[in-house]
């Protein structure tokens, strides 16, 4: 048995004005996960339990089988697993955003989704001026990046740890005095980091050049997604299945190489609208003919939603239906392979809100020993017309692969 699972990050959404009351879902023209949602089982789960952050690190780790009260200890160290950044047990991993900052008010979370050369610039620069043998800046993937705090005893590790530190998606348009890292003395040493940065970067090079070609400057960093080293069962030990994982974001790779799943790096995979949908599809079919399981991750329709991009994120909710389940659907429905898809989000991102939201997600699986329901197409509102629910997000992996 081939077991599929297909995550368009995002792309739930609320009924919009614009479009009669619909959802994104309901409106984007998606006939492959339609096909899955008729021919297939369509439910709703809760990916993020109660008390928790709708963020993607949590969301995914319950589609993954793995319950985030459990296992979740930040969104830092997760992606620092894909960085090669071996965190040890005195060390604390913060996400660091380079963001643009105006009037100050969060003017956009991903400085105008500056590119990797550009960044990787930025973030040396801070590392040589700011860097310190207890403070380390490590370059990611355009305005995703790490900083790791090494401490001197438990207590400040778990003042890193318990600082409270908000995600800039999180306050788009919002003045930034009120979100500044709190609570704890170490959140003092958060603020100071981000203030001094805004000095380095005013007069950067990388932001001249951005600002004379009218694209949003880098001139901040943000901390936020903080934690320790995480400590997980692996994915064949839980599931008896070997498998990959393909996304081109370092949390869900990092999530993958803890667990032990084949990371897969696609070429042209950006992790943004541009992304190489078809090359996730093609490797993912490849991975399966020496392993039983993939994970596809996509997440362009996030990324929309957080822009309020409505336009473009119907886009590329369309372009994974044709692109990824389309051209993994028509693969095994002419296979003579046994095989199972599971198609969903991890978490819903309404463009009118432009961040993360706890509602229920929608989810369908298709199989050649998968029973039909009575539901037609994929999305929220039939959805709830289902009678099949699964309260916790992480049993969904057991109840698709057992």
């Amino acid at each position: 048995m081939k077991y599929i699972v297909l995550v368009g990050d995002g792309m739930g959404d609320r009924p919009i004005e614009d479009l009669g009351g619909k959802t994104v879902l309901e409106v984007a023209k998606i006939p492959n996960m339609n096909f899955i949602a008729e021919y297939g089982k369509v439910g709703l789960t809760n990916m993020v339990p109660a008390r928790m952050p709708p963020a993607s690190d949590v969301a995914n780790l319950s589609i993954l089988g793995y319950n985030p009260r459990k296992y979740y200890t930040g969104r830092g160290p997760l992606e620092a697993a894909n960085m090669g950044i071996d965190l040890k047990d005195n060390e604390v991993a913060f996400r660091c955003n380079l963001v643009t900052i105006s009037d100050e008010r969060m003017a956009d979370y991903s400085a105008g989704h500056i590119s990797n050369e550009e960044a990787k610039s930025i973030i040396e620069e801070l590392n040589s001026k700011l860097g310190a043998e207890d403070i380390k800046f490590y370059p990611g993937i355009s305005y995703r990046h790490l900083v790791v705090f090494k401490c001197s005893d438990n207590e400040e590790q778990k003042g890193f740890v318990n600082a409270k530190c908000l995600p800039p998606h999180d306050i788009a348009g919002k003045k930034i005095d009120r979100f500044f890292p709190s609570r704890t003395p170490q959140a003092e040493v958060l603020r100071r980091l981000m203030d001094e940065s805004r000095k380095i970067l005013a007069d950067h090079e990388v932001n001249r050049v951005r600002l004379d070609l009218k694209e949003n400057p880098a001139n901040m960093i943000w901390l936020w997604g903080q934690g320790i080293k995480p400590f997980m069962p692996k994915f064949s030990k839980l599931y008896n299945v070997e498998g990959s994982i393909i996304s081109a974001v370092d949390l869900i790779k990092g999530i993958g190489r803890i667990i032990g799943l084949d990371v897969i790096d696609v070429p042209g995979a950006t992790g943004y609208y541009d992304t190489n949908y078809l090359g996730k599809a093609e490797y993912a079919i490849e991975s399966l003919k020496k392993k039983d399981f993939v994970f596809v991750h996509v997440e362009a329709p996030d990324e929309a939603g957080h822009n309020g991009d409505l336009r473009e994120k119907i886009y590329s909710i369309e372009k994974f239906d044709k692109f990824v389940v389309g051209t993994i659907l028509s693969h095994f429905k002419s296979s003579k392979e046994e095989s199972r898809i599971l198609v969903l989000y991890d978490h819903a991102t309404p463009v009118a809100i432009k961040t993360h939201a706890r509602d229920r997600v929608c989810f369908a699986m298709y199989g050649t020993d998968i029973e039909h329901g009575d539901i037609k197409h994929f999305n929220e509102k039939e959805a709830r017309l289902s009678k099949f629910r699964i309260d916790k997000g992480h049993e969904l992996m057991e109840f698709f692969i057992r």
